[in-house]
């Protein structure tokens, strides 16, 4: 990291403007510095005030407009000077070297006026202007360094010459920087040290660049941090030049060649004390704070637009982002995140963002520690839920930073409309929503705890004020991953809209209480029955004795009646982990809201699932596939046969036969796509395969064996 050239600031980290204000005793030389500067000769006529001067961003060092604003005591009152010292952003304050009354008015009436002018918190910067330098043959530097002492908000003192031209532009490139720079907010004069807020934001940078989490930025991430921040890369001799310079003045700033927290913040101080703050600055703005050393709105909480009906999700980059952040912090390898190791990954946070109630919504291992895959479930949970929140999260990890990434906006994948999901019978979700809904102690709580693989004296175990009404894991549909989450809703007469908005709908009854269905059937009839969102019922606690439900008709009834699957039995008073089969079938409804599924069975005894798994086998695809291929093979053959016994016949003729064969390719193509053809060519003898009405056999025969298949699959489904 070196203190050189800093990269261009974007216009989005800097003031819109610069306004700096000249006051100072009369006849000073205020107005002529400015007219100095514009006209770039000493004015021979100078008028009493000049008037306001607008320089264009395009020829400033730091591409900012700048208002420069001259006071005049004779033309203006003690009012128009307090409205301009109000609305100025920097003020320099001028003297004549050669006039010691105009000196003793700085301290006896200017600094006093302006600090009077505005908040102790936070005061002006104020730039001692020499001028007429070129009359006296000594410095005012000894008079002024007192002052500049006893005055903090004093940023730096020059010397100048408006008749020589001597530092007119360097003066007003300080004062833009005092404005852009302010060394107040980084530096305590008195203490001759950084300020507690500097430092801590300083910390969180090293953090964040300390990707490998061992305390020190080695060579690469040091020239990762200077291209990102400075444009540039460092060369190795570079390197060691800096990494020297540490060495020199501190002892623990340097080790195992790399750069250590208090060597990284000796620099910036040392930075400081030279006068280019503006280094540390360009790289406090990279990193997303202000002027006040707060992370900005605009970096926190970049612009997403969500439409209505559509959800939010992480997308890969992301998740390979959230991989690499546990590894950074899962030091002692064992797919967990222990207490302190989670400390440690929050201490870029401005506080602690998860409380004891994740425990309980995300899968952990036997210490109660947060899993790989549960740092994944909650991180998915919170982008659902508050995706604003997400952002946020990520903006403290350095996320748009350390991917190169123009906001963390990038991260978020926001899914199409729901309706257009149904219209198209598919979706691209990843995440789907379940309300849980039941009566209390009905057993909702350990459907959720379930879902996290947690039996019946686990769940015991989780004190009341560390209950979460939500749960989230991976299911597995089809081979796919999924991530299911479960809401547990409380018992209400009425539900909320937003209690309706999910996925699919669980409603839990327990088979012990026989009030218990009742409700299930109510809420059912109010909000669901007319809906298109898919519900499944559970008869909890099946493990009790089953009571008769105080209900017109059984739940087994009522699911027929309204063409729902059976009531399935659920219990977690399991000795390992309960039985996922339920969460799996939530999640296929989810996925596919516009199937009726008569049968949700993942038993793989029953005929629907030996069908499933036959259609869908490895073997079944292979024989289809090698037999459709030796057919077109042959096929081929045949086309290369009646081509050579054709050529002496008409040439439009060929063109005739020879289109016909690549219909029956094309033909045979198309019904090997819709299932297993041609089983009865391995029950053929040698000689049939050598005659060539055996193909057309074949052909019909695969298509009369497809529909009829295909037939016996829809009435076995319609069955069941």
């Amino acid at each position: 990291m070196r203190a050189g050239r800093a990269r261009p600031l974007r216009a989005a980290d800097m003031k819109k403007d610069v306004r700096i204000l000249l006051v100072g005793e009369p006849r000073v030389g205020k107005t002529s510095l400015i007219m100095s500067l514009v006209s770039e000769e000493f004015p021979e006529e100078v008028p009493p005030r000049a008037e306001e001067i607008t320089i264009p961003a395009d020829v400033t060092p730091e591409r900012v407009p700048t208002h420069i604003v001259d006071y005049s005591e004779a033309e203006q009152s003690d009012e128009q000077l307090h409205q301009e010292i109000s609305q100025a952003n920097v003020i320099c304050i001028v003297y004549a070297v050669n006039n010691k009354h105009s000196i003793d008015k700085v301290t006896s009436r200017w600094i006093p006026l302006i600090n009077e002018r505005t908040d102790k918190d936070s005061r002006l910067p104020l730039i001692l202007v020499g001028n007429k330098s070129d009359l006296v043959e000594y410095s005012s530097m000894e008079t002024i360094l007192p002052i500049m002492n006893q005055y903090t908000e004093i940023e730096t003192c020059v010397e100048c010459s408006a008749k020589n031209l001597k530092n007119i532009s360097e003066l007003f490139y300080y004062a833009q920087k005092a404005v852009l720079h302010p060394t107040g907010p980084l530096y305590c004069p008195e203490e001759k040290e950084m300020k507690p807020a500097c430092i801590k934001a300083l910390t969180r940078i090293f953090k964040i660049s300390d990707q490998d989490n061992d305390g020190t930025l080695n060579d690469a991430e040091l020239n990762f941090f200077q291209r990102i921040c400075f444009n540039t890369p460092l060369a190795p001799q570079a390197l060691e030049d800096v990494k020297n310079v540490v060495r020199k003045h501190i002892s623990d700033g340097v080790a195992d060649s790399g750069l250590t927290l208090k060597g990284f913040l000796f620099l910036h101080t040392l930075f400081i004390q030279r006068g280019r703050h503006e280094t540390t600055w360009t790289v406090l703005r990279r990193f997303g704070y202000d002027d006040d050393l707060d992370l900005t709105p605009e970096y926190l909480f970049p612009l997403l637009k969500i439409p209505p009906d559509c959800t939010t999700e992480l997308n890969h980059h992301a998740y390979l982002f959230l991989q690499s952040t546990f590894d950074k912090h899962d030091l002692d390898r064992d797919c967990a995140l222990s207490p302190d190791e989670l400390k440690d990954l929050f201490k870029v946070f401005p506080y602690i963002p998860w409380g004891p109630d994740v425990n309980n919504t995300v899968c952990t291992n036997e210490r109660g520690w947060i899993t790989y895959q549960g740092f994944l479930s909650q991180w998915t949970l919170t982008t659902y839920l508050d995706v604003q929140r997400c952002l946020e999260y990520l903006g403290y990890l350095g996320y748009s930073i350390l991917t190169e990434q123009e906001s963390q906006a990038s991260a978020i994948t926001v899914t199409r409309d729901k309706k257009i999901d149904l219209q198209k019978k598919q979706t691209q979700r990843n995440v789907f929503r379940c309300n849980v809904i039941g009566v209390k102690n009905c057993g909702k709580s350990g459907v959720l705890q379930a879902l996290l693989g947690r039996n019946l004296s686990r769940q015991k175990k989780i004190r009341d004020d560390h209950k979460s009404y939500y749960a989230i894991n991976t299911v597995y549909v089809y081979g796919q991953e999924k991530y299911l989450l479960l809401h547990d809703i409380s018992e209400s007469e009425f539900l909320t809209e937003a209690e309706i908005i999910c996925d699919v709908v669980c409603l839990v009854y327990d088979v012990s209480n026989p009030k218990s269905f009742e409700y299930c059937a109510r809420i059912f009839k109010q909000h669901f029955m007319d809906s298109r969102i898919p519900c499944l019922i559970i008869a909890a606690k099946s493990d009790l004795h089953e009571v008769k439900q105080e209900y017109s008709i059984s739940p087994a009834d009522f699911c027929r009646k309204h063409k729902m699957p059976p009531p399935q039995a659920f219990t977690c008073n399991t000795a390992d982990a309960p039985s996922k089969d339920i969460f799996v079938k939530l999640t296929t409804m989810a996925m596919y809201p516009h199937a009726r599924l008569r049968c949700m069975c993942t038993c793989n005894r029953c005929t629907f699932c030996i069908c499933q798994n036959f259609l869908n086998s490895d073997l079944l695809q292979s024989v289809k596939n090698k037999i459709f291929t030796a057919v077109l093979n042959r096929l081929r053959a045949r086309v290369a046969e009646w081509g050579a016994m054709l050529l002496a016949d008409d040439e439009g003729s060929i063109t005739h036969q020879v289109h016909a064969v690549h219909s029956v390719e094309d033909s045979i193509f198309m019904e090997s796509s819709h299932g297993p053809l041609f089983l009865e060519a391995r029950h053929v003898t040698q000689a049939d395969l050598k005659s060539s009405t055996f193909w057309l056999r074949a052909s019909f025969g695969a298509t009369v064996f497809a529909v009829l298949g295909f037939a016996m699959y829809k009435a076995l489904l319609k069955q069941r």
